[in-house]
């Protein structure tokens, strides 16, 4: 498996690991996870419990974007070290990103977003040039 694969594997582990945090915030708040009505529950976190359902939620929307780059990535033959380095720049980013939702530090969450984000453009750019 190739490294952009391989953090590929990582970036979808990223909102389930979120989902437990979030899941710790709420047993802190609340006393009690409810499985039965968890979506509920979520929306009336507050603080960095809320900032981590948030944290998962992009996390989501950011794996469709980095998925389709990897795979277009991939299948146009792009360079595989600068698809490796744009791919786990995304890994690191990503991760810093949840650390800083959950910490409530916004401007270096916008940053980490950007650099995501530019390393997914990367990705689609290295396969124009394949």
């Amino acid at each position: 498996m190739t490294t952009p694969f391989w953090c590929l594997l990582v970036a979808v582990l990223l909102p389930i690991v979120l989902a437990g945090v979030g899941g710790y915030f709420k047993s802190q708040q609340f006393d009690a996870v409810d499985n039965n009505n968890p979506r509920a529950q979520s929306t009336q976190l507050t603080g960095a419990g809320a900032r981590a359902v948030a944290a998962q939620n992009n996390a989501w929307e950011a794996l469709a974007v980095f998925t389709a780059a990897v795979f277009v990535a991939h299948s146009a033959g792009a360079d595989p070290g600068s698809s490796a380095t744009a791919a786990m720049l995304f890994v690191g980013a990503r991760i810093l990103h949840a650390g800083f939702y959950i910490s409530d530090l916004a401007p270096a969450r916008s940053l980490s977003f950007l650099v995501g984000l530019g390393s997914c453009l990367w990705l689609f750019g290295m396969a124009a040039r394949a």
